[in-house]
């Protein structure tokens, strides 16, 4: 059966954010950096703030638990935008292709709901979509499959009676694309445009 709609993850497939922009900056040593990525601002307590935690409640607890790295920890959300290196062109070419071919196109993304405005508004490919669910704003988290079903509902919406089996999921992160899949869509690891678009070619899209 034909595939009716295509969501989106954002970081990682559309747009390019790394932590390293920043603390590569504030720590030079690429050792004491990764120490710095793997034990104190690392990716649990990231997703702590998508899935709805405040900035300042985030920052205040691992404070807590590191006060030697206040300052450090501090310029997490302080020099966030700078963790933004742009769009990732090949990404959103995949977007350009599809929307021309009149595919209906998501967006499911893990967000900080604080931090989430400043990259709509810089990045308008984030608006071409027909919803955005941002965890951060729902409190909820990929790969929890809560909010697979929240995605669902609004593609619903726009496409009544839609299945999972008629829906593709792209994302960077395998345990998400994993998670997708389990729920009967079409998940898709994010590795390379290139890969992601004989991916689709399989599954009959126009890419």
């Amino acid at each position: 059966m034909a595939i009716k709609a295509v969501v989106f993850d954002f970081g990682g497939v559309l747009i390019d954010w790394k932590r390293e922009y920043v603390y590569s900056r504030l720590i030079p040593d690429e050792t004491e950096r990764q120490w710095f990525l793997d034990h104190v601002c690392k990716m649990e307590w990231v997703v702590q703030q998508d899935g709805g935690q405040t900035i300042a409640e985030g920052t205040a607890e691992l404070i807590a638990k590191f006060p030697e790295h206040e300052a450090l920890i501090r310029a997490f959300y302080e020099r966030w935008p700078e963790m933004l290196g742009g769009v990732l062109t090949d990404g959103v070419a995949l977007v350009d292709t599809l929307d021309a071919a009149h595919v209906p196109l998501f967006g499911l993304t893990n967000w900080s709901a604080e931090t989430f405005p400043y990259a709509w508004e810089n990045y308008p490919v984030l608006r071409r979509f027909r919803e955005v669910i941002v965890s951060g704003r729902v409190g909820v988290v990929k790969p929890a499959p809560a909010i697979f079903a929240l995605m669902r509902a609004d593609i619903e919406r726009h496409l009544p009676g839609v299945e999972p089996h008629e829906l593709v999921f792209i994302d960077d992160n395998l345990h998400n694309a994993e998670a997708a899949t389990a729920l009967g869509w079409h998940g898709v690891h994010h590795t390379s445009a290139a890969r992601t678009a004989t991916k689709l070619r399989e599954l009959g899209l126009p890419v």
